[in-house]
C-alpha cells in the first residue's frame, strides 16, 4: 500500500491563498500545501506530483483538476470517482530530490472536503521523516463523510496515530518529528460507489508543546496471573527528542474495569511528574499489584486512566488484565471435547459471533477491536505483510495481536490465517516452492509431503498457525486463471498428492498440530471450482475464475468431490468453499453459490464424509450471494460456513450475526456448532497453552536444508516433451547461447502469489534464475535476453520463454492472457532455434501453444512455476538428475480444443496428459514381445497389492511406448496412453501396460 504527500512553495503561494478562516491574533499565516490549480502536475516519485494506488487495477481512483463556481479557493478542485473493492486512494509526495518541509511550527493541516453524506470514515495521512516520501513513517487519522457540500476538515497534528498495520520502511523512530514532511495521503472508503471532491490544503495553527511531546506506555494490555504485579512504564518524548520546555505530569488511577479494587488488585492513583528539562524518551514506571483469591475466574481488566498535562496523552488506554485461572476450559489434562464444551457454556452470543469473524489485518479500524469485538480470526490477504518484511516482524505482529486478545473476557487466542500455497510466500526470503501445478508433475507423493512439511515449519516459525492451503481443485480448463494452483486434471493425481496435507498438519488425528513445525491446512475451493465454464462467470472482467460448474451428479462426485473424501480421511482441518456456482444437472436448483449450498457443505462433507473441521469462506465471499447482508449473512451460516472471511466488514457482519440469532432467524443450535468447531482447533493447535509465535525455528527458514527440498521438487517437476537428437542433457564442455524473457526473471519463474497477490516479474525475494543456476552449475553460458547478440560459434541454444505473473480470475484467458507466446518470446526463439540446435523452456502454470514452431525445435520442457530455486531446473538440463515429470494436464493443440481431458471420448492433443520423456536412463529392448512379459508382471503385482513392483513394471513399459511414439502422437496413440496413466494412479497396472500396449501398437 503506498502513501505520500506535496507542499508548494510557502514563499510563492501565501499571498495568493486568501484566509479561509478566523485565526487567533498570535497565530502564523496559513501555509499551503496544495492548491489543486495546476500548480502541481500528476506524477510519481522521486518527482513531486499527486498519483494514485489500489490494491488491484481497478482500485485506483480516477482523479482531474476540475473547474468548480463553488471552489473554496480559487478556481479549480481536485476531483475524483472511486469504487474500490481492495483498498485504494492518492498521494502527493514531494519531491524527493529537494529537502523536506518543516511543519513543526503549525497546530496543524486543514482542507476542504465536499462531503457525500454516505457516512463512510476516510483515512488521512501525513509522512513524516526518514529519506523521502516511500520512505517515511506514517501517522494516520480519518474524518467522517456524514455531510452534505464544502466543509473544512480541521485535524491537529496530536490527533495521528503511528500506523502499526504497515510502514514502508519499518518505522524510524516512532515520534512524529514535523521537522521533515514529505506530504500526505488519502485512503478512500471501500465497498461503495462515489466520487469526492478536494481542495484547499494547508497548514494552520500555532504548535504548543502539546504536538511536539507525547506520552506513551510500552504496551496497550499487560497480563498478569493473579496475584502478579505488572509494570506500565510510562514514557515521555519530543520532536527531535529535544528537552522538554515545560513540565509534563501525568495523573494515573486504575477505575472501571471488571476487576474490583480491594478485592482484585491494590488499589492504584497517583501522579508522574517529568520537569521542564527532561530529556526525551525518559521513563516512569507503574506498578500495579493484584490480589490471589481462591475463586475459578475468567479474566478480569484493570484500566489505568491518565490524564495527560503538557503533552499528547497515549491514544488509548492501557489494561492491566488478571488472566482467566482455574476454569476447566484451561485444563489442558482435560479431553479437547470437554473443554470447548466448558468454554462454549460460558460465552454469550457477542463472544461466539466474534468467534465466526476474521478481518483482514491491515484492515483492523484499532487493534483494539480485537478485543472489542472479540474477534476469531485474523488473516493476511496475498501481499498483506508487516514491514519490514522478516520472520522477525511477522512474529512481533501476530504476538501483538495475540496481546490484545488477552483483554477478552475468556482470553480465547486467535487464530491467524495465511495463503501459504508453495511456501510461505508472503515472506521475503523464504522457501518458495513449485506451484501445485509442477509438484503435480513430479508424481512423487513423498516429495509432496516434504514440501508441505518445510511450508508448515516455516509459515509456524512467524507464528502463524494456519494456512489456506492446499487447492484441492481439479483443473479441467487451462484457460483458468487459477490452473497452477492445481496438482492436475486427473481426480486420482490430486489424490495422490494429498500427502501434502500430512506434511502441513502431520498425523490425521490431530496430535501433532500443536507442535512448532506444523500447521492447520484447508482444503479448497469446495467444490467444483477447476469444472466452472468459460464465459460463465459474473466478477468482473473475469472470464471462468468463479463461474458456474455444470456438471451430473455422478461427473462431480468423481471428478470433484474425491479429493475431499481424501482430505477428510487425511484429517483436513479446515475447509473453505468456492466462489464459484454449481449447477447440478437435473437436480431442480439451477446454479447456486457454493456459499450458499447447504446441500454439499452440511449435507455431503459434514454429514455424509463426516467432516470435524470448520469451514471457512473465501475473502468477502459472502456478498457475491443474492439478497441484502443480514439474507447474505442467513444463507451462509444456515449453508454450513462456521467462520466468514469478512476481511472489512468484520463489524457490520458481527453485528448482523447476533441480530439475526436475536430475532430467531438463526438458531442458537448452529452457532454453538461453528464456534464448536472453531475452538477445537485452536485447542488442537495448543493456542491456548502457547497462544505466542515459537520462533526457534525461524533460523530455518530460507535455510540450505529446505531451499534442497525446492530444488529437488524444480527438478522433478521439469516435463522434457521433446528431445530430438539428444539435446539434453548439456554438457559443461558445450558454449550454451541462453535467451528469453525467463531465463533471468526469478518473479516470473515463481508467478503469481509470491510476496504479493499477483506475483510481479523482477527479483522480489532471495532466489537463483535458471540462468544463474545454469552458471553456477559449471556451464559455459553466454545471455542475450532478446536474442539480439550475434549467434555464431556456439553449440546449443537454451531459450527460456513463457507467462509473467498472474492470479485467480486476472490470468483467465481472454481477461489480458492468452496461451500463446509474446512476440518477443517467439521472435528469440525463431532465432537460436534457427542458428543452432536448440531446447526451448516454458514458465508458465499452464500448457502454451507451440506447435507451430514444434518442428524447429529440438527439445522442449514444461518446467512449470519451479520457484526459488532455479538449480533444480540446471541439475536436469546439466544431466546432475534425470528429467523424470509428466504432464499433469493434457498440453492441447489449439484454444480450440479447450476443455480437453484424460478421459475425453475425442483426445488429439499435442502431447497426452501423462507424456514426459526420461533422461539418463536405459530402454528396455524387445518391444511387443517385453511389453507382454511387463502386463503380466504387472497384472501380478496389482493381485498381490504390490504398488511398488506395479509402478516399476508401468514405468518400463512407458519407456518402451515413448520412444516407439516419439514425435508421432497420433489420437489412437494418445488416448490409451493418457488413460494408463490414469490407471496407474488408481493402481490397476495390469489395466496400465494394456493402454500402454494399445497406444505401441497404435504408434
Amino acid at each position: 500500500m503506498r502513501r505520500t504527500a506535496l507542499l508548494a512553495s510557502a514563499a510563492l503561494l501565501t499571498a495568493l491563498v486568501p484566509l479561509t478562516s478566523a485565526r487567533a491574533a498570535d497565530d502564523p499565516a496559513p501555509v499551503p500545501v496544495d492548491r489543486f490549480e495546476g500548480e502541481v502536475p500528476f506524477a510519481s516519485p522521486p518527482a513531486e506530483g499527486i498519483f494514485t494506488w489500489g490494491g488491484d487495477t481497478d482500485d485506483p481512483p480516477a482523479l482531474r483538476l476540475a473547474d468548480r463556481a463553488d471552489a473554496p479557493e480559487g478556481a479549480k478542485v481536485l476531483a475524483g470517482a472511486y469504487d474500490i473493492s481492495g483498498y485504494g486512494g492518492f498521494t502527493h509526495d514531494f519531491a524527493a530530490d529537494r529537502p523536506a518541509h518543516d511543519w513543526s511550527a503549525h497546530q496543524g493541516i486543514r482542507f476542504w472536503w465536499d462531503g457525500q453524506n454516505n457516512g463512510k470514515k476516510i483515512a488521512f495521512e501525513i509522512k513524516d521523516g526518514g529519506a523521502n516520501g516511500e520512505a517515511s513513517e506514517l501517522w494516520t487519522t480519518s474524518f467522517t463523510d456524514d455531510f452534505t457540500g464544502w466543509k473544512q476538515i480541521r485535524i491537529p497534528f496530536t490527533d495521528f496515530t503511528y500506523r502499526t498495520d504497515y510502514q514502508p520502511v519499518g518505522g524510524i523512530d516512532h515520534v512524529l518529528g514535523l521537522t521533515e514532511m514529505w506530504g500526505y495521503a488519502v485512503t478512500l472508503p471501500v465497498g461503495v460507489k462515489g466520487h469526492f471532491a478536494m481542495d484547499d490544503v494547508e497548514l494552520y495553527g500555532r504548535a504548543d508543546q502539546s504536538s511536539r511531546a507525547s506520552v506513551t506506555t510500552d504496551s496497550a494490555v499487560y497480563p498478569v496471573k493473579e496475584g502478579g504485579a505488572a509494570a506500565v512504564r510510562v514514557t515521555v518524548a519530543t520532536t527531535g527528542s529535544a528537552p522538554l520546555d515545560e513540565p509534563v505530569t501525568v495523573t494515573y488511577a486504575g477505575t472501571g474495569g471488571s476487576a474490583e479494587p480491594g478485592k482484585d488488585y491494590t488499589p492504584v492513583s497517583g501522579t508522574l511528574t517529568f520537569p521542564a528539562g527532561t530529556a526525551s524518551g525518559t521513563s516512569r514506571t507503574i506498578q500495579v499489584r493484584t490480589l490471589k483469591d481462591k475463586a475459578a475466574e475468567s479474566a478480569e481488566t484493570i484500566p489505568l486512566r491518565l490524564t495527560v498535562t503538557g503533552a499528547k496523552a497515549p491514544a488509548e488506554t492501557p489494561q492491566v488484565v488478571i488472566d482467566a485461572h482455574g476454569l476447566p476450559y484451561l485444563d489442558s489434562r482435560l479431553p479437547v471435547g470437554k473443554r470447548v464444551a466448558d468454554l462454549v457454556s460460558r460465552m454469550s452470543l457477542e463472544e461466539k459471533a466474534g468467534q465466526m469473524t476474521q478481518a483482514e489485518r491491515a484492515a483492523l479500524t484499532d487493534q483494539g477491536d480485537i478485543a472489542g469485538y472479540a474477534l476469531g480470526s485474523l488473516l493476511s490477504g496475498g501481499g498483506s505483510t508487516p514491514t519490514p518484511n522478516t520472520p522477525k516482524a511477522w512474529a512481533r505482529m501476530i504476538d501483538g495481536f495475540q496481546l490484545r486478545a488477552r483483554a477478552t473476557r475468556f482470553q480465547i487466542p486467535l487464530i491467524y490465517g495465511v495463503d501459504a500455497v508453495h511456501g510461505h510466500n508472503n515472506l521475503a526470503g523464504a522457501t518458495i516452492m513449485p506451484h501445485n501445478i509442477g509438484i503435480g508433475a513430479t508424481r512423487d507423493p513423498r516429495l509432496a509431503e516434504r514440501a508441505g512439511a518445510v511450508t508448515a515449519a516455516e509459515v509456524r516459525a512467524t507464528g502463524v498457525p494456519w494456512d489456506f492451503a492446499p487447492c484441492l481443485c481439479v483443473t479441467r480448463d487451462e484457460r483458468w486463471g487459477r490452473s497452477y494452483e492445481s496438482f492436475g486434471e486427473d481426480p486420482a493425481l490430486v489424490q495422490s498428492m494429498e500427502t501434502v496435507i500430512q506434511g502441513l498438519q502431520g498425523h490425521a488425528d490431530g496430535r501433532d498440530l500443536s507442535r512448532n513445525d506444523k500447521v492447520l491446512a484447508t482444503a479448497k475451493h469446495f467444490l467444483g471450482d477447476g469444472g466452472t465454464e468459460y464465459g460463465s462467470s459474473t466478477t468482473g472482467t473475469y472470464k471462468i475464475d468463479q463461474g458456474v460448474t455444470r456438471i451430473t451428479r455422478q461427473q462431480l462426485e468423481a471428478i470433484h468431490l474425491a479429493p475431499y473424501e481424501t482430505a477428510v480421511d487425511r484429517g483436513i482441518g479446515s475447509v473453505m468453499p468456492s466462489y464459484s456456482s454449481l449447477d447440478i444437472l437435473g437436480d431442480g436448483k439451477g446454479a447456486v453459490k457454493m456459499h450458499a449450498r447447504n446441500d454439499m457443505i452440511n449435507g455431503v462433507l459434514k454429514d455424509r464424509l463426516g467432516f470435524d473441521g470448520f469451514v471457512i469462506s473465501d475473502w468477502n465471499a459472502i456478498d457475491q450471494l443474492p439478497g441484502d447482508h443480514a439474507s447474505q449473512v442467513r444463507t451462509s451460516v444456515d449453508a454450513g460456513v462456521d467462520m466468514m472471511m469478512v476481511p472489512y466488514a468484520y463489524k457490520d457482519f458481527r453485528a448482523t450475526l447476533i441480530d439475526e440469532v436475536k430475532a430467531g432467524r438463526i438458531s442458537e443450535q448452529r452457532i454453538d456448532d461453528a464456534v464448536a468447531r472453531i475452538l477445537t482447533q485452536k485447542f488442537r493447535l495448543g493456542l491456548f497453552e502457547h497462544p505466542y509465535a515459537d520462533t526457534a525455528g525461524a533460523a530455518r527458514i530460507g535455510s540450505a536444508a529446505h531451499r534442497a527440498v525446492a530444488r529437488q521438487a524444480a527438478a522433478e517437476s521439469q516435463v522434457l516433451l521433446k528431445n530430438t537428437g539428444g539435446v539434453l542433457p548439456l554438457r559443461k564442455s558445450q558454449k550454451v547461447y541462453v535467451a528469453g524473457s525467463n531465463a533471468d526473471d526469478l518473479g516470473n519463474q515463481t508467478g503469481g502469489w509470491t510476496v504479493t497477490w499477483q506475483g510481479a516479474s523482477g527479483t522480489h525475494t532471495q532466489g537463483t534464475t535458471i540462468l544463474q543456476a545454469m552458471r553456477r552449475a559449471g556451464g559455459d553460458v553466454t545471455y542475450s535476453k532478446d536474442a539480439s547478440a550475434p549467434t555464431g560459434g556456439y553449440d546449443v541454444g537454451v531459450v527460456v520463454v513463457g507467462e509473467t505473473p498472474y492470479a485467480e480470475g486476472v490470468g483467465d484467458v481472454g481477461n489480458g492472457h492468452d496461451l500463446q507466446l509474446s512476440a518477443a518470446d517467439r521472435a528469440a526463439v525463431d532465432k537460436v532455434c534457427a542458428a543452432m540446435k536448440c531446447a526451448v523452456l516454458i514458465v508458465s502454470g499452464r500448457p502454451q501453444l507451440i506447435g507451430d514452431r514444434l518442428g524447429k525445435i529440438g527439445a522442449l520442457v514444461a518446467s512449470w512455476l519451479p520457484g526459488t530455486e532455479g538449480d533444480g531446473v540446471a541439475d536436469v538440463l546439466y544431466g546432475r538428475r534425470p528429467f523424470t515429470g509428466r504432464l499433469p494436464v493434457t498440453w492441447p493443440k489449439s484454444e480450440a480444443q479447450l476443455p480437453i481431458n484424460v478421459g475425453d471420448t475425442a483426445y488429439d492433443p499435442q502431447f497426452p496428459y501423462g507424456w514426459g520423456l526420461t533422461t539418463l536412463t536405459k530402454v528396455p529392448a524387445g518391444g511387443a514381445a517385453t511389453l507382454k512379459a511387463l502386463g503380466l508382471a504387472a497384472a501380478a503385482a496389482e493381485r498381490a497389492h504390490a504398488a511398488g513392483a506395479g509402478r516399476a513394471l508401468v514405468a518400463e513399459a512407458r519407456l518402451i511406448v515413448q520412444q516407439k511414439v516419439g514425435r508421432n502422437i497420433t489420437a489412437a496413440s494418445a488416448k490409451p496412453f493418457a488413460d494408463a496413466d490414469h490407471l496407474l494412479l488408481t493402481g490397476r497396472y495390469g489395466a496400465a501396460v494394456q493402454q500402454l500396449t494399445a497406444a505401441y501398437r497404435a504408434a
